[in-house]
This record gives C-alpha cells, structure tokens and sequence, in this order.
C-alpha cells in the first residue's frame, strides 16, 4: 500500500502540473491574441465549408450572402467569438488538451491532410527512429564508457575520453551536420545529402527499408558525435564521486571483491541519476532536433516545429508546445514510479 499510496500521490502532482500549464498557456494564447486568431481561423474554415455547400441550393448572390451573414454569427457564436477571452477560458483549456486546434493554413500532412493532430501523428515515428534511436545510442555508449574511464581516473584514457568529451559537447550539431554532408555526401559520395527515402523511393518492403537505412546513417552520426560527449563526461563525474564516498572506502576496507564494491556500491547508487538522464534524454528525442531535421530535410517532430514558427502556423506551435509538456509529465511519472520501486527511501 505504501508503494501505492506514493505512486498516487506523484501521479496527482503531476496531473496538477500539467493543468498548470494549460492554464498558463490559455491565458497567454488569450493576452497575445493568438486564441482569438486559432478560433476566427477555426470558425473560417468551417464557414467556407458551409459556403460551398449554400452555392449548390442559392444562385442569388445576394440572398446567398444574407444567408453567410446568418450562419457566420452562429458560427462565431459558436466558438465563442462573441465574449471577451478570459471567458472563453475553459472551453479552450479543453480544446488544447484534445488537440482540436482546427487545421493549419498552410502546413500540410504527407497525405495532404491539414488537420493539426493528423501532422503531428504522421511526424512523430519518424522522430522516434532517428533522434531516439540517436539518444539511446549515445546514451549506451557514453554509459559503458563513463563507467570504464571512471575506475581508471587520472589515466591516458581518461585524460583522452574528458578531451574529447569535452570537444563532443562543444560541437554545433548544425555545424557537425553540414561537414558530415559536405565530407560524405558531395566528396566521398557515399550517402545522400538528406531526405528519409531516394526519389523515387524503392517499391519493394527490403529495398525500402535499406534506403531508409542509408538515408538515416548520416544524421544518426552527427547526433551521436555531438551527443556521447556529455553522456560519457556525465557517467564518468557521476560514478567517481561515488566512488570516493566513505561507505565505499569501508566496503574495500572489509575486503570485498572489486566488481562487488563496483556493482552493489557503486554503480547502485548512481543508477537514479544516471536513469533520470536516460528517460529524460529519450523523452526530450520526442521533441525531435530542429537543427539536425532541418539540415538533412528529415520530416520529424523537430523540423515541424521550425515550419510552424517560420509559417506562424499558431495552432501547430500550440499543439507542439502542449506534447512536448505533456512528454516531459510522462517521463517524471516513469522516473517517479522507478524511484519508489528501487529506491525505499523517497517513499518517506
């Protein structure tokens, strides 16, 4: 019960964070402008339907616009167009939690819908394929190499992994992805410059699956480059400062093996924030990476939201900002549930 109740209790918490947010949000969208102006481009795409549906009946243009006229006041009335915003508060509260922001101007989807929750739906699993994918493999790697490097400190190794670490972090994943391009695309010719598939793309299931394969080598690189440095730089502080922790020294002290000391001593107790980065990290690759996106033309989560802004596209950075705050609620509930299960301090 004890695990339960505290599983239950965060899960509240965070539920209270997140209608935090919308509200918070709501009341922006309200104070700029931008709820007034998703609501009257809502409500105009609903009238034109409507007009188009009145031409087949009136032929008089005039009586054809009275009717508009009648049928734009309800309409307007409709979506709440005729009070003052802060009215309009919780109706648009419920309109952003289920993603009914209407249809985009001028974004479309890759069957050519314009429905806001269409787009994101068809960009998301191509986020997930190549900045997930990118996450988990730097995240292993640096990982594995961290904790290497950290039972070694002060060694060659070590002095050349927190270099090059270092460098890692410091390197411009839009830079790093432009010389890949330059180096291995336009040069050494062997793999394309962007884009997921060749065009035209392969008709058979295998061929398109190594086309895509080819055309996400790339970007996947210039992800991991820029990304394993922090990961390793991360593990390696983590794990060392562990390791020089008294209840460390007593273990060595009453003769335990090295890989016990390392395993029930060490590596255990920094497993919390070692994890906490990993599902943050992978929950954060959902948001896609604009840069990366953008420079190899991947249609991801990330270049998405670079063509809402450039396109102000208001209710496609509405619903953008809204997953990415409701990504990062999931992951703390993951990590919260994780903590009271492996931890039974933070039950107290």
């Amino acid at each position: 019960m004890g695990v339960l109740k505290a599983i239950l209790v965060r899960g509240i918490s965070l539920a209270c964070v997140v209608l935090t947010v919308l509200f918070l949000l709501v009341i922006v969208l309200g104070l700029t402008g931008v709820s007034d102006r998703i609501l009257t481009s809502m409500a105009e795409q609903t009238l034109l339907e409507i007009q188009k549906s009145l031409m087949m009946k009136i032929h008089d243009p005039e009586a054809l616009e009275e009717a508009m006229k009648v049928q734009r006041k309800l309409i307007y009335a409709s979506y709440g167009l005729d009070k003052p915003w802060y009215l309009r508060i919780p109706e648009m509260v419920w309109r952003v939690a289920i993603f009914d922001l209407g249809r985009t101007r001028m974004i479309r989807g890759f069957t050519g819908s314009q429905e806001i929750s269409t787009i994101i739906l068809e960009r998301l699993p191509n986020t997930i394929l190549l900045v997930t994918t990118a996450v988990a493999i730097s995240a292993i790697l640096g990982i594995f190499i961290g904790i290497r490097i950290a039972s070694k400190p002060g060694s060659i190794l070590d002095r050349i992994s927190s270099y090059l670490s270092a460098i890692s972090y410091a390197l411009p994943s839009w830079w790093t992805g432009i010389v890949f391009i330059l180096i291995f695309a336009f040069y050494l010719r062997l793999f394309p410059i962007g884009g997921m598939y060749s065009m035209p793309p392969p008709t058979d299931p295998l061929g398109r699956i190594l086309d895509l394969i080819w055309h996400s080598i790339l970007p996947i690189l210039t992800l991991v480059l820029v990304m394993i440095g922090g990961w390793i730089y991360g593990t390696r502080t983590m794990v060392l400062n562990i390791a020089q922790e008294d209840f460390v020294y007593a273990a060595r002290l009453r003769g335990l093996p090295e890989k016990l000391v390392r395993r029930r001593y060490i590596l255990r107790v920094a497993a919390p924030p070692i994890i906490t980065n990993l599902i943050l990290g992978l929950a954060g690759s959902l948001g896609g990476s604009i840069m990366v996106e953008t420079v190899f033309g991947w249609p991801g989560m990330g270049s998405l939201y670079y063509q809402a802004i450039t396109s102000l596209e208001e209710g496609l950075i509405v619903a953008l900002t809204y997953i990415y705050t409701l990504i990062y609620v999931i992951a703390r509930m993951i990590l919260e549930i994780l903590y009271v299960i492996l931890d039974p301090r933070v039950r107290y």
